[in-house]
């Protein structure tokens, strides 16, 4: 767990409790040490959030306090909206629906003269019936790319020719109109990509790949000489 997530957490679990909650047993529930937990207070503390409390005794959070709301301008909430809309028009069904659930969440917390805006109609991201049938399980591709598993599969050309190729996928990049995985290939020993609707019988693997230097997605990008963030 991230800290940043921890912090939060902490706040949700003083929330709910009526009582004081001691170290320790903020330390079980987060699983990390109580020394942890102490550093976390007092950073929360210095963030002029109303802990009060001690070591040694416990804590409460003060009566009253919530977070406050998220703010955001109108050009990024519209950013939002052409992502989710984007996701949920191109993304798999996965995805897609991930993507309505992130509008949801943030219209039942924006402040009340900003939760119109979520509704807006203003930017849109509508079907344009180019979409390329793909038949591959592109959430569980996503998955796999997680865990770092391996694919297998017989990857057909534009003219035609198929080869069987396993791949240590690396990531799943869209070019519009159509997705592509992004991998090492153990057949030509190099970085290729591959068009998930152009790939037959995909077997996914129980096989890891490891973190290799020269085979990672960060080595892709240096040597093409995009930015990480930009890719």
């Amino acid at each position: 767990m991230r800290r940043a997530d921890r912090l939060f957490e902490i706040i949700q679990i003083l929330r709910r409790r009526r009582g004081v909650t001691t170290a320790q047993d903020l330390a079980e529930e987060l699983e990390v040490s109580v020394r942890t937990v102490y550093r976390d207070i007092v950073a929360l503390q210095a963030q002029r959030v109303p802990i009060e409390g001690e070591a040694g005794i416990g804590y409460v959070l003060r009566q009253g306090y919530d977070l406050p709301p998220l703010m955001f301008t109108q050009d990024e909430i519209e950013a939002l909206l052409l992502g989710t809309r984007i996701t949920q028009t191109w993304g798999d069904p996965e995805l897609a629906k991930a993507a309505k659930n992130v509008i949801a969440k943030i219209g039942a917390v924006l402040p009340d003269n900003l939760r119109p805006s979520i509704m807006s109609q203003s930017i849109a991201a509508p079907s344009s019936g180019s979409q390329v049938p793909v038949e591959t399980d592109l959430a569980r591709v996503r998955q796999w790319i997680r865990e770092k598993r391996k694919l297998h599969f017989n990857y057909q050309t534009a003219e035609g020719k198929g080869s069987n190729r396993t791949i240590w996928p690396l990531t799943l990049a869209f070019f519009g109109p159509v997705w592509n995985i992004l991998g090492w290939c153990e057949l030509r020993q190099d970085f290729r990509a591959f068009r998930p609707d152009r790939m037959i019988g995909v077997d996914f693997l129980d096989d890891m790949f490891p973190d290799q230097p020269g085979r990672r997605l960060i080595d892709f990008l240096k040597r093409e000489g995009y930015e990480l963030e930009d890719f």
